[in-house]
């Protein structure tokens, strides 16, 4: 049975308007993760879907949560590459719902071990506009946006324009073409920047970590470069602790990892 998110999530804030209710399955610990939300065409090239896979795969190495849409196509290719406990899906439906029926067996995973949130009561079955909605939470969620294909004229690209509007990064792979129009109009204009090296991507991030690592929480909370003061206010003595390790470096003010 699906629960009423009872906290704020902040990255909401960015949203045009801050969703009424949110409802859950899974794990919210997910939140404090740093975040990248990847989003793409229902029918995509096998070439976006092996590049995608390796992608969410590598973020995932790295404690990054991936945040997708749970649709066919380059949604269900993010949250596999992630693996369910890596990941959080936005669906457009009550969580009582698991649409496509394709992924039935994915949203359940992510259910089991990751996070499933929904803005819709249970009952609620998927409608154009809830899709848009949905979108927005997807974008909202995280910190930069990958976009793996998408035509012109698609829904995908609205997802780009809430980008834009909350001053997002955006990415995209790198297209033949014809094969992917909206995101190669993207790079022509310079609103995106491409990927071409998938591990100097991802090691933005930081570097691969062993399993002891990414479970915790500290190594999470310090990828998102957080001030001093904000890194003792949550962990305390941890901070002065890491710093002396050589785990973490602090300059200007700001943590980092080493």
């Amino acid at each position: 049975m699906s629960r009423e998110v009872m906290k704020h999530i902040k990255e909401l804030d960015s949203m045009k308007k801050y969703p009424t209710k949110l409802y859950f399955k899974g794990n919210l610990e997910l939140l404090n993760r740093p975040k990248v939300s990847i989003v793409g065409s229902r029918k995509a090239l096998s070439y976006t879907k092996d590049i995608i896979y390796k992608i969410a795969k590598e973020l995932s190495a790295r404690g990054v949560c991936v945040v997708s849409g749970a649709a066919m196509g380059v949604d269900a290719i993010a949250h596999a590459g992630a693996k369910a406990n890596n990941t959080i899906a936005v669906v457009a439906n009550g969580l009582d719902i698991r649409y496509p029926k394709i992924n039935t067996r994915l949203i359940e995973d992510i259910e089991d071990s990751g996070l499933v949130l929904s803005m819709f009561e249970d009952g609620f079955r998927a409608t154009k506009w809830s899709f848009v909605v949905r979108n927005e939470v997807v974008v909202a969620l995280g910190d930069i946006l990958i976009v793996a294909q998408a035509d012109i004229d698609s829904g995908t690209m609205r997802s780009v324009e809430y980008a834009i509007d909350m001053g997002k990064e955006i990415w995209v792979l790198p297209h033949r073409i014809g094969d992917s129009s909206g995101t190669n109009i993207l790079l022509q204009k310079g609103l995106a920047r491409a990927i071409y090296d998938i591990e100097e991507f991802a090691n933005m991030f930081g570097v691969e970590s062993s399993e002891d690592i990414v479970k915790d929480e500290f190594y999470y909370f310090i990828q998102k470069s957080p001030t001093f003061d904000e890194a003792v206010a949550e962990f305390g003595d941890r901070v002065y602790e890491a710093e002396l390790e050589g785990i973490i470096t602090i300059h200007n003010g700001i943590v980092t990892l080493a």
